[in-house]
């Protein structure tokens, strides 16, 4: 599942250690866009908190994984961000793009034609 919205908070960075060795866990809240925006608190875990620079103001789409667990008869849901792709702010394409070539080939391409 993909949500996109801006970060809005970074909570304090957790870190603990566990039977595995140190662990680290990055929570931020994410407002959706619209009419009524929603915000979502997720949470990045273990290496990819390194990995995923993130920062207040970011305007990026997450890949979540989303699990509820039951403990002591109440519901705890988590909201795990495993990918986070920050959208283009004032990025410009490559000068050498072979996109717009018409002789350049991209062998690899499929597309949905029966033939």
């Amino acid at each position: 599942m993909e949500i996109s919205g801006t970060i809005v908070g970074l909570l304090p960075l957790q870190t603990g250690q566990g039977k595995n060795g140190v662990w680290k866990k990055q929570e931020f809240i994410l407002e959706t866009p619209g009419q009524y925006p929603k915000k979502v608190l997720m949470h990045l875990w273990g290496d990819k908190v390194d990995e995923i620079k993130i920062s207040t103001g970011d305007k990026i789409t997450a890949s979540v994984n989303i699990e509820s667990r039951e403990y002591n008869g109440r519901w705890y849901t988590d909201v795990r961000a495993w990918k986070v792709v920050k959208q283009n702010q004032g990025a410009t394409p490559p000068a050498n793009s072979s996109a717009d070539d018409p002789f350049v080939s991209d062998a690899g391409a499929t597309d949905d034609l029966p033939f």
